[in-house]
């Protein structure tokens, strides 16, 4: 099969490899339908994630069509079209069984790390992908549900919610600023609006995404290219800052901007995936009673979205801006890489 491999940082490319076979009874072959790129794809190409190593097939978000099943598997059968997980969970260790299956104790790829897809073992941007642990890392695709949206579920709308909205406890008639309005901030902005905030402020660099938040669910936006760009959220909120702050970039000063605008007993949820340290004053924080979360999605909330999606209570298909060939995939990270200036929000590639 043909599939994207990282050959270090900076470096890709699409090329054969040997096709993925069935190595435990809990495992599933997929073919790939749709499959998507992640911004942690780009920390990886940046060398920003050191435990990924050369050779790897990246990508862990897909739909697909099962077509091998371990002797093990239940639930699953060859022929379902299905959501890959980005996050594989045994179902059995304590952290699966607390709802924590991103620190799942299983030994495939590294025990205590749920993220092994494109990661520690290969991936989804590829014609097959070998899935372990199918019956509780797969999801049936609902009925008129298209692959395209389905895949929104792997990762960036389960991500936005779980380790911006829900670890950040936003609540009815907050207000919430998202720094960050790529897909996982936009992600945050849509799920947010189940709960009912006042108002939802997106703050990026970029003007076409910030325009672009107010599709989401954002009721506000600001440029964080202005010099005033703090006193005008505060300006949004009652000048004590905002209730929550969903940090959604992965950069010492995405981090710097949600402690500068966050109120006194407010949250800080930090979604992204940082590369560089950062710094927390504590010598003055400290007396904020401040809450700071930090989180590897679990998608434990995966079936509850999916449900939602089906019913049409999530819009997603905005998310995607650009369409690509399988086979295209280079083609689609230059664009992907570049959304400043291509404006690509999620692109798709189809098989």
């Amino acid at each position: 099969m043909k599939a994207l491999v990282y050959d270090g940082p900076s470096s890709i490319s699409w090329r054969e490899v040997p096709d993925p076979s069935i190595l435990a009874p809990t495992d599933a072959i997929v073919r790939i339908e749709t499959t998507t790129i992640c911004g942690t794809d780009l920390h990886i190409l940046k060398g920003d994630v050191p435990t990924v190593e050369a050779g790897r097939i990246l990508g862990h978000e897909g739909v697909g069509i099962v077509t091998e099943i371990g002797a093990a598997v239940a639930g699953i059968a060859v022929g379902d079209q299905v959501i890959i997980s980005c996050i594989s969970a045994c179902g059995t260790c304590g952290y699966c069984l607390d709802g924590m299956y991103s620190h799942c104790l299983a030994d495939e790829g590294s025990s205590g790390i749920g993220w092994i897809l494109g990661h520690l073992i290969d991936g989804t941007q590829a014609e097959y992908v070998r899935v372990p642990f199918a019956g509780t890392s797969l999801h049936r695709v609902p009925e008129g549900v298209t692959a395209e949206d389905a895949a929104m579920i792997s990762d960036i709308l389960p991500t936005g919610y779980e380790i911006g909205v829900r670890y950040g406890a936003v609540e009815p008639g907050d207000v919430v600023a998202v720094i960050g309005a790529g897909p996982v901030g936009l992600a945050a902005m849509t799920t947010a609006a189940l709960y009912g905030p006042s108002r939802v402020i997106a703050v990026d660099i970029d003007a076409n995404r910030v325009e672009q938040a107010k599709r989401f669910g954002a009721s506000d936006g600001v440029l964080s290219s202005d010099a005033d760009w703090k006193d005008q959220v505060l300006a949004l909120t009652d000048g004590l800052g905002v209730d929550v702050a969903i940090e959604a970039v992965g950069v010492p000063a995405t981090w710097d901007m949600c402690l500068a605008i966050v109120r006194p007993g407010g949250h800080v949820a930090n979604v992204g995936v940082h590369g560089k340290p950062v710094s927390f004053p504590l010598e003055t924080a400290w007396i904020q009673n401040l809450t700071i979360t930090t989180g590897l999605v679990n998608t434990d909330t995966s079936r509850m979205l999916i449900k939602l999606l089906a019913q049409g209570r999530l819009a997603v298909n905005g998310f995607i801006s650009h369409h690509f060939a399988l086979d295209d995939i280079l083609s689609a990270y230059d664009t992907f890489g570049r959304a400043a200036e291509t404006k690509a929000l999620k692109v798709i590639l189809t098989a």
